[in-house]
C-alpha cells in the first residue's frame, strides 16, 4: 500500500492580499488552511502536513485535529523553503503523528479554497509508484496540486531555494500534465475582490 502524504503550503505573509493566507476563511467561515487539508484528506492522503510560518501561533488553531503542523520559522526566505522542509519531513516521516515515510507526496497551495476533490482525484487517477511526477494544469497553465513520487522527492530539495518552487525540475524530468481545466480555472487568491 502507498503512503501519501498531503502538504499544504500556507506559510507566507500573504503581503498582496494584506494578511497572511492561513488566516483566511471562506464566505461560510471556514478557514481556507482547514479546507485545504480536508481535501487532501478525502483524496486519499494516509497524512496531511499543513506548513505555517506568518501569523503560525494564531493559524494553528484553524487546522483539522487529524493535520500535523510544520511551523518553518525562516518562512520569509520565500515557498522554496517552505517546500523544502515539507518535503524533508515527507520523507523522514512526519513527527509529531510519527507517519510513515512518504511514497509520495500530494502538494497543494492554501490559496485555493476552491479547489474541488475532483482535480486531486484526476491526478491520483493513475497507479502511484516511486518515480511519479504529475501536475494539474488549467488549460496548460501549470498548477495545484502537484504528485511527486518517493525517487523525486529527494531530488527535489536541493533545488528549492528562496522564492523558488519545482517547476524547474518537474520540466527536467518529464512531468505528467493533467488539464484540469474543465474542473476549475486554477487560479490562486492573491486580492479580494473590492
Amino acid at each position: 500500500m502507498t503512503t501519501l502524504t498531503g502538504i499544504v503550503l500556507a506559510a507566507g505573509a500573504g503581503s498582496r492580499l494584506g494578511r497572511p493566507k492561513a488566516l483566511m476563511r471562506n464566505a461560510d467561515g471556514e478557514p481556507w488552511v482547514a479546507r485545504a487539508a480536508r481535501l487532501l484528506r478525502a483524496a486519499g492522503c494516509n497524512h496531511v502536513l499543513v506548513v505555517l510560518g506568518a501569523a503560525a501561533a494564531e493559524a494553528t488553531d484553524l487546522v483539522p485535529a487529524d493535520s500535523d503542523i510544520l511551523v518553518v520559522e525562516n518562512w520569509a526566505d520565500g515557498m522554496g523553503e517552505s517546500l523544502r522542509q515539507a518535503l524533508c519531513a515527507a520523507l523522514a516521516g512526519a513527527a509529531p503523528a510519527g507517519a510513515a515515510p512518504a511514497d509520495a507526496a500530494l502538494i497543494t497551495l492554501v490559496d485555493l479554497p476552491d479547489l474541488p476533490l475532483e482535480v486531486a482525484n484526476r491526478i491520483l487517477a493513475n497507479p502511484i509508484d516511486d518515480n511519479t511526477l504529475t501536475q494539474a494544469v488549467f488549460g496548460g497553465v501549470p498548477g495545484h496540486p502537484v504528485l511527486i513520487g518517493r525517487a523525486h522527492l529527494a531530488g527535489i530539495i536541493p533545488t528549492l531555494v528562496g522564492d523558488r518552487g519545482a517547476r524547474d525540475y518537474l520540466v527536467a524530468h518529464g512531468v505528467t500534465e493533467v488539464e484540469c481545466g474543465d474542473l476549475f480555472d486554477g487560479h490562486d487568491i492573491d486580492r479580494l475582490s473590492p
